[in-house]
């Protein structure tokens, strides 16, 4: 099992870091699933993950619940609009597209609703730090 997860989370780190340079791979999911398998598998992976200096802080951030900042869900919900459209727009019949169309909706549903945004977060934690 040990192999399995460091594996995973060596796949997952190279995905993250094609996601850096190419603008319809997202990264940061990529390397969060990477921390999450490296810190089952092998310690000094993870922390060589955590000492990135772009990568680590948005890890760590993650990681004590402060979320994803408000720009970052813009893009990502931007990119997946942006693939939805290129695919119903390739898929020849219209229960593939429907099916596109409806995975799409539950990513961004799940994006909006259930990650935290980080901005919205810290308010949260300043507002109840005042009273």
């Amino acid at each position: 099992m040990r192999l399995l997860r460091l594996g995973s989370g060596l796949l997952c780190t190279g995905l993250g870091f094609l996601g850096i340079f190419l603008p319809i791979l997202p990264a940061t999911p990529f390397f969060l699933l990477a921390a999450y398998f490296f810190a089952r598998s092998s310690p000094r992976l993870e922390q060589w993950l955590l000492n990135l200096p772009r990568i680590g802080p948005a890890i760590r951030a993650y990681r004590a619940g402060l979320g994803v900042p408000r720009r970052t869900k813009r893009w990502a919900i931007a990119i997946i609009v942006l693939s939805l459209l290129l695919s119903a727009w390739r898929l020849p019949t219209l229960t593939a597209k429907i099916l596109v169309v409806m995975l799409g909706a539950i990513g961004i549903w799940y994006l909006c609703r259930r990650v935290p945004t980080r901005e919205e977060v810290l308010a949260q934690r300043e507002t109840s730090s005042q009273t």
